[in-house]
């Protein structure tokens, strides 16, 4: 078994709480769902927004899903570069797991589809 990383991002429409709540909990359950996580594989996760999005933190969805309250999570903000896609949220969950790197199935989600379009599901 290793420990493996699954990234992850998506974009809000807004910076509200509401919102920022809703993709980065929609984009962990994706990540779930498409690599049949466990919570228990979990080692950590880190999740990142751009600097336009402040409203609440990403974590905070995180710990709502069941059993997730007791995964170590930290929040940062991401590099201001100058034409980056605005109002991202990113995530890197760090897993053990005996899967290879290319079973591993990264989740990019609303215009985050734009940052690895080689890794979109369909693509």
């Amino acid at each position: 078994m290793v420990i493996r990383g699954i990234r992850g991002a998506t974009t809000v429409a807004e910076n509200t709480p509401e919102a920022i709540f809703a993709a980065t909990k929609e984009l962990m359950e994706t990540v779930i769902q498409r690599n049949q996580l466990d919570v228990e594989q979990v080692a950590s996760v880190l999740l990142t927004m751009t600097p336009d999005l402040n409203a609440d933190f990403p974590a905070k969805a995180v710990r709502s899903i069941a059993g997730w309250q007791w995964v170590p999570l930290m929040c940062a903000v991401e590099l201001s570069v100058p034409g980056a896609m605005p109002r991202c949220i990113r995530m890197l969950v760090h897993v053990n797991t005996d899967k290879a790197q290319q079973d591993i199935q990264h989740v990019y989600l609303g215009e985050a589809v734009r940052l690895r379009p080689d890794m979109v599901e369909g693509a």
